[in-house]
């Protein structure tokens, strides 16, 4: 079966790191099974049939309903064979599995020759429906188990918990309550809970933007990106950090899995850290920290991105675009963490060795740029995101025989040099599509898993209860606070209220993001708090979209949060560092970005970061606006960045470091009045500086 190191990029630690560092990769997708013989052969040919019938099903016509089915049978089956019931019964096939993995065909192929007649009978299930339903709901909570551990399957089961004994609870809980048969004709007899929307984006979506990054890291375009980015970047006291920051954008933006880039790039480019004069927990939580941008970079950010556009009806491309100004801002805020650094703590000259130079590498492979950039340029054209991909992955297949060392399909078995069908078997396009179906299953069986969630919340109403609830506690806080700073007349304080009521609601809504994302993968705890949590920002007149990224931003900070913080756990291992410092360290970095979210959410000027959230609207956008908020959040970063590194153009007194991070919260706040405040303690920051000898 496929592996992780799929780079073709030579390792620069040890083989002990490596393997280390993999096993985090294993906690985010799931331990996979190696199976030898006959057994690997059947995987591998199912996983490249699953690579296929999607990419079929891309440019063909399949009915939704099939092919959320189909898409359901395969993560089953595949995932009931290629992941253990438990560590020891690693790399072989036992007979519950296949009992498993036929019981789930069994289910599903029921669901999709029932026809209307099933459908109809989802608000009177008959005994074998609900027989077959609970069935798949155990085996999707076994699925989801053995690809993403205990916590996520223990939450849908509270969620399911609360569906059947909602009469029993205490307000503002309580409802009327649902019995099996209502919630398994919701859950498996609609297209409203497993086979709901989150499902509708793995198959058509997320499994697709999967081949297509399998596809260009087989055709070497991870080593280019690497590569180029060392050549771009080389040579100067910052260029250690500045190629991380560079080559975890480009290694990113196609796979869209941070804690992958992390190890990729960590495995190749830490022993340049170390000469550039990092320390191992400095290195790991820059490594952690570039890894992280995988989730929020374009063209493929991370699943939970096309959820956004299924949740809002929107396109993938207004997706793109709304995350084109926060992303931007997340790699100037490191970029400029790594420029501090340097200044810091007197960082050499790092002389690049063993890289292609700029021009080679530009000479040879800069068709791999063509790859990247193909899905928007398609998505421009018109063509829907699904489309987009497919011919995005149809470009990168086609460019690989642009060079002998990129083909995905070998010169020699093309003019027959070679046994055709060995050499074929053997090949990159085999892997890729191998890769692609592979590397999906675990977030195939969270979306299948968060399917029961969303169906619970449906079913009962609970989003509205939630947000109703947290508005309260938003009430409470707000008059609590005004009370304390003597604020009277609250009829002519209205806006402040406001102000102030969705200031804390939007701190308990990251909050809670964050907490839920300790537990469970960034596509689950998207998904979750955007039914639960999203509608109380909304309520306080919140944009839609703004609302979801803001949820979208903090449910990818789980990825350097412990206990699951996996990215700076996986560096740690390979720069063997402590994980909990390097897990710091990658907070470090990080922070100036994740204060930005807040600036589109709590004023309307803020939404300027966002573009306005639809492309439509880009010929009317007031450009003067957007370049403003553009414009104070840079300084806010920079301000921000440092402020938490504790040096401007010297090491800063505790007086300067505090006017820094203080002005960078105020530049943060989209409010007129606080850009003015902000400015002027960043002008009183250096100002003090100057004045300072020492």
């Amino acid at each position: 079966m496929a592996t992780h190191n799929r780079s073709g990029l030579e390792p620069a630690v040890s083989e002990a790191a490596l393997k280390k560092a993999e096993q985090y990769i294993e906690e985010e997708e799931g331990a996979l099974n190696r199976l030898p013989g006959v057994l690997g052969i059947l995987a591998t040919a199912l996983a490249v049939l699953m690579s296929l019938f999607h990419l079929y099903a891309a440019y063909g016509i399949v009915p939704t309903h099939t092919l959320r089915g189909i898409h359901v049978a395969f993560i089953l089956f595949l995932g009931f064979l290629l992941f253990p019931v438990a560590k020891r019964y690693r790399h072989r096939v036992c007979w519950w599995d296949w009992l498993a993995a036929v019981i789930s065909l069994v289910i599903v192929c029921n669901m999709l020759l029932g026809g209307d007649a099933f459908l109809d009978r989802a608000i009177d299930p008959g005994t074998w429906d609900k027989v077959l339903g609970v069935a798949l709901i155990v085996l999707v909570l076994e699925a989801a188990r053995r690809t993403s551990g205990w916590i996520m399957p223990a939450i849908c089961v509270a969620f399911l918990a609360y569906a059947a004994a909602g009469r029993y609870l205490p307000a503002p809980w309580t409802h009327y309550g649902m019995d099996t048969g209502r919630i398994v004709g919701h859950m498996y007899m609609t297209l409203e809970g497993i086979f709901g929307v989150a499902i509708d984006v793995s198959s058509s979506l997320i499994i697709l933007f999967t081949i297509y990054g399998a596809f260009l890291q087989f055709s070497g375009a991870g080593k280019f990106f690497i590569d180029f980015s060392f050549a771009a970047m080389g040579g100067k006291p910052s260029g250690a950090g500045r190629t991380i920051v560079l080559a975890s954008f480009l290694l990113g933006g196609p796979s869209g899995s941070g804690v992958a880039t992390t190890v990729t790039l960590g495995s190749v480019a830490y022993p340049m850290l170390v000469k550039a004069g990092y320390g191992k927990e400095a290195a790991g939580g820059l490594l952690a920290a570039g890894g992280l941008g995988a989730i929020i970079s374009p063209p493929v950010l991370g699943a939970a991105a096309f959820l956004i556009a299924q949740f809002l009806n929107i396109s993938y491309l207004d997706v793109i675009l709304m995350a084109t100004i926060p992303t931007l801002l997340y790699y100037f805020a490191l970029f400029l963490m790594v420029e501090i650094d340097a200044r810091k703590f007197g960082m050499p000259n790092v002389v690049i060795d063993k890289h292609a130079t700029m021009g080679a590498l530009m000479r040879n492979y800069w068709f791999h740029f063509l790859s990247l950039v193909a899905i928007v340029f398609f998505m421009v054209l018109g063509f829907s995101p699904g489309a987009s991909v497919f011919w995005a992955t149809i470009v990168a297949f086609a460019c690989s025989f642009l060079h002998v060392d990129c083909a995905l399909i070998p010169r020699a078995v093309l003019l027959r040099n070679r046994p055709m069908v060995s050499g074929l078997w053997n090949s990159g396009l085999i892997k890729a599509l191998e890769a692609g179906s592979v590397g999906m299953l675990s977030v195939g069986a969270t979306c299948a898993a968060a399917g029961l969630i969303v169906g619970v919340v449906t079913l009962t109403g609970l989003g509205l209860k939630f947000s109703s609830i947290m508005l309260q506690y938003a009430d409470s806080g707000t008059l609590g606070i005004m009370s304390l700073f003597g604020v009277v007349g609250i009829e002519q304080t209205a806006a402040l209220l406001h102000d102030v009521k969705l200031l804390l609601t939007a701190i308990m809504t990251s909050l809670i993001v964050w907490i839920v994302g300790l537990a469970v993968p960034v596509t689950a705890s998207y998904i979750i708090c955007a039914v639960i949590a999203a509608p109380a920002l909304i309520q306080l007149g919140v944009a839609g979209y703004a609302a979801h990224m803001f949820i979208f931003y903090y449910a990818v900070l789980s990825e350097v949060s412990p206990p699951t913080a996996l990215s700076p756990f996986a560096a740690a291992a390979i720069t063997g560092g402590d994980p909990y410092k390097t897990t710091l360290q990658s907070w470090k970095y990080t922070m100036p970005a994740f204060l930005v979210p807040f600036m589109f959410v709590l004023d309307p000027a803020g939404l300027g970061l966002l573009l306005m959230g639809s492309l439509k609207n880009l010929a009317v956008a007031p450009w003067d606006s957007i370049a403003v908020v553009c414009l104070t959040a840079m300084i806010g970063i920079a301000a921000l960045a440092a402020g938490v590194q504790g040096w401007l153009f010297k090491k800063t007194t505790a007086a300067e470091r505090w006017l820094l991070i203080v002005a960078g919260l105020a530049l943060v706040y989209p409010k007129p009045m606080l850009d003015y405040v902000g400015v002027a303690l960043i002008a009183a920051a250096v100002v003090l500086q100057k004045l300072r000898r020492v």
